[in-house]
């Protein structure tokens, strides 16, 4: 049976751990904050006192990290992540970080003889509870395929986008969209009912529409209600669009609806509703109207 290691534990992190539990595979898992990853324990997971103890032994290393900066932090030092892969281990880094950043920590693996895998997914905490995300993947083709069992579990479907990086920029892409989709139904929801209109005839219209999304279904009772529980923060996605309107510019690619999506979700962000949902952008939308 493989052994196979997690690294991080949060929203997102926990469900997915979970699962590979549940389907019988030992896991070895850290956080930073023990008591997160303490309730895998009833599920039969080990914990490790560092990156480094949960990496050794490890076939697979998975990492679902919030961002760059905290991937580095657990893959260096004494007891970091790179003092313990085995060689010919496999890192799969399932973080939303930025393309180069995905290359970079490449590198560092490779030096340390492992491989490495960037595997951020599209999906939020539901998708994640049942397996139901989509593994976006950057890497060889023969790594991908040697985690594709574990993909399977986590996930219904796996896109191997390309080399690494490519997972990346896929899930940097698909975000933009979400961006973009959840602050375009604000809007409409808003002019609506400046107009006059229902809210819920609003919601109704657009669930009917050619421009219904499974988004809209699972986010109208945010809408209805104006509460918020994050499955994915704003904060994380205002994270995810800065990172895309960098490689955008980076690229010398003009992006408007990015750039005013940026903006938007960065304002909500410093308005406090950072650890809402993303739909919460509605909150940020009418307040900015409420006085006009």
């Amino acid at each position: 049976m493989n052994k196979l290691a997690w690294i991080g534990t949060g929203y997102m992190g926990l469900p997915m751990a979970r699962n590979l539990l549940q389907a019988g595979y030992p896991v070895r898992v850290y956080n930073r904050t023990e008591d997160k990853a303490r309730p895998l324990t009833e599920n039969g997971a080990v914990l490790a006192s560092s990156p480094r103890e949960a990496a050794q032994g490890s076939e697979v290393v998975f990492v679902m990290l919030t961002k760059g900066s905290a991937v580095q932090a657990v893959f260096e030092g004494e007891e970091g992540l790179l003092a313990g892969i085995e060689a010919g281990s496999v890192v799969v880094n399932m973080s939303t970080i930025a393309p180069e950043e995905a290359q970079g920590f490449a590198r560092q693996v490779e030096q340390s003889g492992g491989h490495y895998v960037d595997a951020p997914v599209s999906g939020s905490v539901g998708p994640a509870e049942k397996g139901q995300l989509v593994i976006l993947a950057g890497g060889r083709a023969e790594a991908v395929t040697r985690c594709q069992p574990f993909f399977d579990i986590l996930g219904k479907k796996t896109i191997r986008f390309g080399e690494v990086g490519a997972g990346s920029s896929a899930k940097l892409s698909i975000n933009l969209l979400l961006g973009v989709m959840a602050q375009g139904i604000s809007e409409s929801l808003l002019i609506g009912e400046r107009a006059g209109l229902d809210r819920a005839q609003l919601i109704e219209m657009i669930g009917e529409s050619a421009v219904n999304t499974p988004m809209l279904a699972g986010k109208k009772d945010m809408w209805m209600n104006e509460e918020f529980p994050a499955a994915f923060m704003v904060s994380l996605l205002s994270k995810d669009l800065g990172l895309l309107t960098a490689e955008a510019k980076r690229q010398g690619l003009e992006l408007p609806l990015a750039e005013a999506a940026d903006r938007t979700y960065a304002d909500a962000v410093r308005s406090g509703r950072g650890e809402l949902d993303m739909a919460a952008v509605w909150l940020e939308l009418k307040e900015r109207n409420e006085n006009r």
